[in-house]
């Protein structure tokens, strides 16, 4: 059975010859060592798929008797410490503990709530809830609940329900009957119909929103984006904005994301790191596409952090040309 994590355009794919007692071995000498031997741990972690790296995860705890991830924490530093425990934890668990990490503290990270909640299908969304509820003994609703608020609020629980319908066909009636229905809780009348917003975006499938918003223009003779803007506003409007961006190419949306990430003095770590671990067995070969074509220039080449994480993440840029 194809695992839910794993698409047909990532950069990574099962390491041939796989042997994880050779590679559990080859991480416990660069870790126990004088010094770090970073170049084993890059070259071994960056080229296994997530579910090789969990085999050798369980062959290194039968080996040293302790967990990989505790080794890695305690022997590394800094960016690149965060990216190589990253990197053998569970999908479903990464994206719990991202979840957790955006809303713990003073203030929440909207926009990761939001790229996460809106690049995420409801099968995943299902396993992520049921990680979090593992991890900190409370339903990922309820912190969203705790942390959020009004029509913004609303939209997220949906989402971090599970509830987008998956279908991959289209009904050209329900288009037009959603495009109108839009237009009527929008640039129809005075005030704005959230709910009506909230319902057709964050349930319809992908495939079927892009006719929506086809039929919608149809009617209004405006773009569904524009329309949000001129209707909406706060998180909210972001959020229906993330999901428009997403319906109609979602590895567009995540380049944009990593473009904001890599501009200007500093790296936001936090969603380079996220969006690279995240995508690199299901789309980043399309996100790096459009992350060029965005800027003008190679998602490697932008990648401007320590040698060690640009080792690693590098690695994932060239991978599958």
């Amino acid at each position: 059975m194809a695992s839910i994590w794993v698409g047909k355009r990532g950069t990574i794919r099962d390491y041939a010859g796989f042997n994880p007692s050779v590679d559990a071995e080859a991480i416990r000498k660069a870790i126990r060592g004088i010094g770090t031997d970073e170049k084993t741990l890059i070259s071994i972690l960056t080229e296994r798929t997530n579910a090789q790296r969990q085999l050798i995860a369980k062959e290194y705890q039968a080996l040293c008797g302790k967990e990989l991830k505790d080794d890695l924490k305690g022997d590394l530093s800094g960016h690149f410490k965060h990216l190589m425990v990253a990197l053998v934890t569970p999908p479903a668990v990464f994206d719990a503990k991202q979840l957790k990490k955006s809303m713990k503290g003073m203030g929440t990270n909207e926009d990761a709530l939001i790229e996460i909640l809106t690049t995420r299908t409801s099968k995943q969304m299902q396993e992520i809830g049921h990680a979090y509820y593992t991890a900190y003994k409370k339903s990922l609703g309820d912190e969203i609940s705790s942390e959020t608020s009004g029509n913004f609020r609303k939209a997220l629980l949906i989402l971090a329900n599970g509830r987008r319908d998956e279908s991959l066909k289209v009904d050209e009636q329900l288009a037009r009957k959603d495009a109108q229905i839009l237009y009527n809780a929008g640039e129809k009348r005075w005030g704005t119909d959230e709910d009506a917003f909230t319902d057709i975006l964050c349930l319809r499938s992908f495939p079927q929103l892009k006719l929506t918003f086809d039929e919608y223009r149809n009617i209004s003779q405006k773009d569904i984006e524009d329309s949000i803007k001129g209707e909406l506003s706060g998180h909210f409007e972001d959020l229906l904005l993330a999901i428009v961006r997403c319906a109609r190419n979602t590895p567009a949306f995540l380049a944009e994301r990593l473009y904001r990430a890599l501009k200007g003095a500093g790296t936001d770590e936090f969603t380079l790191n996220r969006i690279m671990v995240s995508r690199s067995e299901i789309d980043l070969l399309d996100i790096r596409a459009e992350f060029k074509k965005l800027s003008g220039y190679s998602l490697y080449s932008a990648i401007k952090v320590n040698k060690h994480v640009l080792r690693a993440l590098g690695a994932w840029c060239y991978a599958g040309q």
